[in-house]
């Protein structure tokens, strides 16, 4: 019963709402990591290789949950760097700010890699090496987003709630996005470089250098909708060229 004594609860509710909201601002930066990670994979796998891997993500963030009692020791010195001191859960966000760096700028190499004039091909991964790389990053993005859930709320089965609700919709999310992303190679560009911000950011956080996300969101949305308009804008033209193709034969 003492998971439901929120129900009667409006504080309860409205930071349920309030949380839900923010858990899917907070799962972008999942969802393009992962659609980027399963373009990786055989066009029949890919769909369910998003499911599986916000599903971990789920499963990651409601464990991390019910022990809200090891999550808040991380926050504990472990040693100290040229006066620094980081803890547990500094080094996961620097360990995680590194792999995500690493990998984003591995894809961008691969997509600009070209060999004879023309570009390689990538390599087809295994979907068992897609799934441990979505389960690392799963644990650095889930990290910051129990901490965040602590902060608004003060009933477990509240923030179990809102994570529940906020992966629904991002499953849903996932596969329109991934398939806008696989299908303009710009836009997959632009997606590996917000994931290097997102990397520098979660770097700076490991050292206590706090970067607002709001203003790497603003940024990436404002880059976004820029590109927006050169897809647009590139697809009158191509029409255009045909149009006039088509009236001088």
């Amino acid at each position: 019963m003492e998971w439901l004594s929120w129900v009667n609860d409006p504080q309860a509710w409205i930071a349920l709402a309030t949380l839900t909201l923010l858990e899917i601002v907070l799962g972008i930066d999942n969802i393009i990591f992962i659609s980027i990670l399963v373009g990786r994979l055989p066009e029949h796998q890919r769909n369910k290789g998003r499911v599986i891997g916000l599903g971990l993500a789920m499963i990651t963030r409601i464990l991390l949950l019910l022990s809200l009692a090891w999550v808040m020791t991380l926050t504990a010195p472990l040693f100290v760097v040229l006066e620094q001191e980081i803890s547990g859960r500094d080094l996961i966000l620097i360990l995680g700010g590194l792999f995500l760096l690493g990998k984003s700028v591995h894809e961008i190499h691969n997509s600009l890699e070209t060999e004879e004039g023309s570009a390689k091909v990538a390599a087809v991964a295994s979907f068992g090496a897609i799934l441990a790389q979505i389960a690392v990053i799963d644990i650095v993005f889930s990290l910051d987003s129990v901490i965040t859930a602590v902060g608004m709320a003060d009933h477990v089965a509240v923030m179990i709630i809102a994570v529940m609700i906020a992966v629904g919709v991002m499953m849903l999310a996932a596969k329109p996005i991934g398939d806008f992303v696989d299908s303009h190679p710009t836009i997959k560009m632009l997606a590996l470089s917000f994931l290097i911000l997102v990397g520098v950011a979660l770097l700076g956080e490991g050292f206590d250098m706090h970067i607002p996300k709001g203003y790497i969101y603003f940024a990436m949305a404002f880059s976004f909708g820029v590109e927006i308009l050169n897809l647009r804008v590139r697809k009158k033209n191509r029409e255009k060229a045909e149009l006039e193709k088509q009236a001088g034969a």
